[in-house]
């Protein structure tokens, strides 16, 4: 990290994000460089935004921040020991196949790509996107849970469709404000609106 934080500048940025372009290169990186170089891209890029391209190659331009606190020692010290002191483990993977082994004892916290109608809301976390037929399938696996007697939470755009799919299920729907300094519609911009889901009293 403190390479990162000693190297930072716009040509270094490039040169670190292109690093999964070269997939040999890449594979070569033991883990904690990834990591290393997925806060650094994190804590430099524009918005602090994740995003990739159609081939799930992280694209987002530089930040152009003036101090950005890269390297934040203790911050990430007392993480990994709260990681390696406790019984967590972090999956990654389908929501659907990451929640199979969730039981009575669970809380289920789900926040997709947000539903965006018109396409003006950052949906690009994936190579393939999250689509209306995405957002259906995490519909049924949210019924499957509740049937299940699961706890679940979940937040997305207020959308007729999204009121569509979940409404009628016996789920609560709850409009909350959230603010976007992110859209492609200057409209999508500010205080919006939102939804929070449940499926407990």
């Amino acid at each position: 990290m403190r390479v990162h934080q000693k190297n930072n500048s716009e040509e270094y940025y490039y040169e670190v994000r292109a690093q999964d372009r070269d997939p040999i290169f890449f594979q070569s990186l033991s883990d904690i460089q990834k990591a290393a170089r997925l806060i650094f891209l994190n804590k430099t890029c524009y918005n602090g935004l994740y995003r990739v391209n159609s081939q799930g190659l992280f694209n987002v331009p530089y930040g152009r921040y003036k101090n950005p606190a890269i390297c934040e020692e203790t911050v990430l010290r007392a993480v990994h020991n709260y990681l390696q002191n406790n019984e967590i483990e972090i999956l990654n993977g389908d929501f659907a196949t990451v929640t199979q082994n969730a039981d009575n004892k669970s809380f289920v916290y789900f926040d997709p790509p947000y539903h965006s109608p018109d396409n003006t809301n950052f949906t690009g976390y994936q190579a393939d996107g999250f689509d209306e037929n995405e957002q259906l399938r995490l519909r049924n696996a949210y019924i499957e849970l509740t049937e299940r007697g699961i706890k679940c939470l979940l937040s997305n755009s207020d959308t007729d469709f999204i009121r569509r799919i979940f409404g009628g299920n016996g789920f609560q729907i709850i409009t909350v404000q959230a603010k976007r300094a992110i859209n492609s519609n200057s409209a999508g911009r500010g205080e919006v609106n939102e939804v929070l889901i449940k499926n407990w009293e």
